[in-house]
């Protein structure tokens, strides 16, 4: 393998922001700051998010970001600070550096992901899971 996924997130971080989880619960109140939890549904109807977070799965960030796709997403078109976070911090780093080349500004994510968040303690909001069907 050429570039596995360990240096993909290495290259990552060396380019982008982390910030910690206290630092991340700092900003739910700020009108400026969306936090963007990339996880999988099931992750948030097993685990819960961060309160007042956005949710946008990591298959279709590119899509949601880029005005020009048919997928855009106005959030992200809003001029705030975009907070990456997925359950362990890989996933938003490489998330926050994908969004960060596509122009997105300011970007940041929160390092050791969800599983950070709980772990400091912090309120987590549960999801009722969708109807089947």
């Amino acid at each position: 393998m050429k570039n596995g996924y360990k240096a993909l997130v290495d290259e990552a971080n060396a380019e982008i922001e982390t910030i910690g989880a206290a630092a991340a619960a700092a900003l739910l109140d700020d009108e400026g700051t969306v936090i963007v939890d990339l996880r999988d549904p099931r992750e948030l109807e097993r685990d819960g998010k961060i309160p007042g977070a956005f949710h946008a799965t990591r298959g279709m960030l590119e899509f949601w970001i880029d005005p020009e796709s048919p997928y855009h997403k106005p959030v992200f078109a809003s001029g705030k600070k975009f907070v990456f976070y997925c359950a362990g911090g890989l996933r938003s780093a490489l998330a926050t550096k994908t969004a960060q080349d596509m122009g997105l500004s300011p970007v940041a994510h929160i390092g050791g992901g969800f599983a950070a968040w709980r772990e400091a303690g912090l309120p987590v909001e549960k999801i009722t899971p969708k109807p089947k069907g």
